[in-house]
């Protein structure tokens, strides 16, 4: 079972994220106008899968599973893989998956940015482009493609795991 305090502990000093999540700051808009705009229907697995990634950004699919369950009840894993995989297609939350880690969910989506993740805890932080707006995004040579996403991912031991 994942234990949501030490999530909460590992980033207390980088995130703060109140009980109850109405509004997704980057957005400006309710979850319900979300999904609407994307043409999803509104449901209440929708609505309390894009709470926990707003509450939890970077967690798995198992550990989403948990929080939607203390929020709504019951829900069976198939619906939370379909949901998942509906968000993200939607490019309302974006899906990441690490080197030798299972699949995680954030709903922040419309920039490229990277990830810095621990090698022995598997803490994960947002980076933003090192140099300029999307360095990353102008190969040398692209072979014709359109390019608009680019993953970076920075591997190293955090403060917790060195001492």
């Amino acid at each position: 079972m994942f234990d949501w305090e030490v999530l909460t502990d590992a980033v207390e000093e980088e995130l703060s994220v109140p009980d109850a999540i109405e509004e997704p700051i980057a957005e400006g808009q309710s979850f319900e106008q979300q999904l609407r705009s994307a043409g999803l229907q509104v449901t209440a697995q929708r609505l309390a899968m894009m709470e926990a990634v707003t509450a939890a950004p970077h967690a798995t699919a198992e550990e989403l599973t948990e929080f939607v369950r203390s929020k709504i009840g019951s829900i069976s894993r198939q619906t939370v893989y379909d949901t998942l995989g509906a968000l993200a297609d939607k490019r309302l939350i974006r899906r990441i998956q690490p080197t030798g880690s299972p699949a995680r969910f954030e709903d922040r989506v419309g920039d490229n940015h990277h990830h810095l993740i621990c090698r022995d805890c598997d803490l994960i932080f947002d980076i933003d482009c090192a140099v300029g707006a999307t360095p990353c995004l102008h190969a040398e040579d692209d072979h014709g493609f359109e390019i608009d996403e680019a993953e970076v991912v920075y591997w190293g031991r955090c403060p917790r795991c060195l001492s």
